[in-house]
């Protein structure tokens, strides 16, 4: 069964940093790109950032530009988003998303999501 996990996820306070993880399980292959997003509560959900799996090519979304990255690794089953200097509005449940293969026009499998949690 093919299965993305988020995890660390978490309670910081506003300036502080947290680490996510994405994991695939499941899969012959890594798939061929990832999509963070999040969704804080009440509001719709957002993208955060996306790139190859191998975190090459990564792109931001505006509100998060500067302050989050996708290190680059070497293409195994977990990629990560970085998240630097964190603000409360960054509170929501984190999720990744992954397209299987190049051909794929939408993400096609998703985590759970994680909860981060900004403290000011």
């Amino acid at each position: 069964q093919v299965q993305l996990v988020e995890s660390g996820g978490g309670l910081v306070q506003a300036g502080g940093s947290l680490s996510l993880s994405c994991s695939a399980s499941g899969m012959t292959s890594s798939p061929y790109s990832v999509g963070w997003f999040r969704q804080a509560q009440g509001k719709e959900r957002e993208f955060v950032a996306a790139s190859i799996w191998t975190g090459h090519g990564a792109t931001y979304g505006d509100s998060v530009k500067g302050r989050f990255t996708i290190p680059r690794n070497k293409g195994y089953n977990t990629v990560y988003l970085q998240m630097n200097n964190l603000k409360p509005e960054d509170t929501a449940i984190y999720y990744c998303a992954a397209k299987r293969s190049r051909a794929s026009t939408e993400y096609d499998t998703w985590g759970q999501g994680t909860q981060v949690t900004v403290s000011s």
